[in-house]
């Protein structure tokens, strides 16, 4: 396919258009990026002007206005637009407006119709249960009746009690709710219907819908993900390998990736390790052939103590995490590969022009969130000036960031405070390991907020759990 027929709209900032931007080189592709004031010194902006000088560059007022990010595609003459993660990146509204609007573009993700068949969590843990791909206990639809709830509930505790859960729970939850709203913990079956009929009527009074969810909440789990990649056709998916995400936040946010998911071959575990890889890999792709899925997506696991994998959602989207995965993959035995570059090019309609059995994997990965952050304060937000910015360069590591390192740089208080992703490569896990302690040590970072106060960083974090990774 000849790409210089076309050109891509980065409707994103900060990493991931960095990304973008280098993907669209690598394939010839030009582009146009768009930035807000806040964003006015990012590395993102800086990189744009230095590849599509000062013509590829639009400021908007705003990230999220759908309107304003159509109107610079059509003045700049774009023919698909990238949302990377985050913003209008799953919104198949957005999609499928793109897709149809009288100037139609292309929408480098899945098509709006898988979007918002794997968007929605209930009719995606339906559709995996009629492949037998195992799913949270739980219902998979809206309950109503109380008598039919009672023995969801039951059946939920019985299976905990099996594995041997100290502390067995229920999770109640209003259907048409978000956000948090119309949730409850059931410890005690006695308790079960009180608390139902309590969550019914919540959900009526606030959301129109009595509707309630009920399934297990599992606490002590593992959280895998699987990379699949397709093209248009949606016949052939493949995927590059399984990646480890437990290391998190207290909030849930990730802070270290591993690939590949699990390490039978040195760490011993409870369970056949390498076959929970094998059969997460095995329901993905299933899963992947029967909706017919079309560009990238992760499926996310929860794999608990026992080994029981557990398909928790599907991302249709690029993640932030995929240049690990990348990063341990070969196709036809060479390495450097760019899943968003293989996204873009699939975006445009190309075919995969591969199969599985040209993708081999080697060594071990790890990817690190720096953040401007206090893990000892609930990862609170740090915000203010950073002054100084430096590593130690290797031909293991690959930092990405859109902090300029030539001059000072204020972190915006409208966005998440992520400072750099740093990508580490191993022949084996120990290795890997020592690589990024390496790297960490290295790390100079120091700047200033308003009130004098020293930068705050997970740096530590990230060291201290390094030794902890792939470990259940």
């Amino acid at each position: 396919m000849d790409n210089t027929a076309h050109k891509l709209l980065i409707a994103n900032r900060g990493e991931i258009a960095l990304r973008i931007i280098n993907a669209c080189g690598k394939l010839n592709l030009s582009f146009t990026a768009v930035y807000t004031a806040e964003d006015a010194a990012s590395g993102h902006v800086q990189l744009a002007r230095a590849k599509g000088g000062e013509k590829s560059l639009f400021r908007i007022s705003s990230y999220h206005d759908a309107n304003e990010l159509m109107a610079v595609a059509d003045e700049a003459g774009c023919t698909a637009i990238h949302p990377g993660y985050g913003f209008f990146a799953e919104d198949f509204r957005f999609a499928r407006r793109v897709a149809k609007r009288d100037r139609k573009l292309l929408f480098i993700a899945p098509s709006w119709k898988i979007i918002r068949e794997l968007g929605d969590k209930i009719n995606t843990k339906r559709l995996a249960r009629s492949l037998n791909v195992p799913t949270v206990p739980g219902s998979d639809r809206p309950i109503y009746d109380e008598m039919e709830a009672d023995r969801i509930a039951k059946t939920i505790f019985e299976f905990q009690e099996q594995q041997d859960i100290t502390h067995p729970l229920v999770l109640v939850k209003a259907s048409a709710g978000g956000g948090g709203m119309g949730i409850e913990e059931v410890y005690d079956p006695d308790q079960f219907r009180s608390v139902f009929r309590r969550i019914r009527n919540y959900a009526m009074r606030q959301f129109k819908d009595e509707g309630v969810l009920i399934e297990q909440r599992i606490t002590n789990f593992n959280h895998l993900e699987v990379q699949i990649v397709s093209d248009r056709t949606g016949g052939n998916p493949v995927h590059f390998g399984t990646r480890n995400c437990t290391i998190q936040s207290t909030g849930l946010q990730k802070r270290i990736e591993v690939a590949p998911g699990f390490a039978p071959d040195v760490l011993d575990y409870t369970f056949d390790a390498a076959k929970v890889l094998s059969d997460i890999v095995d329901y993905s792709l299933t899963m992947a052939r029967n909706v017919g899925y079309d560009n990238v997506g992760t499926w996310e696991w929860i794999v608990t103590r026992k080994g029981q994998p557990f398909l928790m959602e599907v991302n249709t989207r690029i993640q932030v995490e995929n240049g690990v995965s990348a990063r341990i993959a070969r196709i036809r035995g060479k390495g450097d590969i760019d899943l968003i570059a293989e996204q873009i090019r699939l975006g445009l309609g190309q075919n995969l022009g591969y199969t599985q059995d040209d993708i081999t994997f080697e060594g071990v990965g790890i990817e690190y969130r720096l953040i401007a952050e206090d893990p000892e304060n609930s990862f609170t937000p740090w915000v203010g000036r950073i002054e100084h910015f430096q590593w130690d360069n290797a031909p293991w590591l690959t930092l990405l960031t859109h902090v300029p390192q030539a001059e000072p740089y204020e972190i915006p208080v409208e966005f998440d405070p992520n400072l750099a992703l740093a990508i580490v490569w191993g022949k084996d896990l120990e290795q890997a390991r020592q690589r990024g302690l390496q790297f960490l040590h290295s790390l100079q970072l120091t700047g200033q907020n308003a009130s004098g106060e020293k930068l705050k960083s997970n740096a530590a974090f990230l060291a201290t759990n390094t030794e902890s990774i792939l470990r259940f």
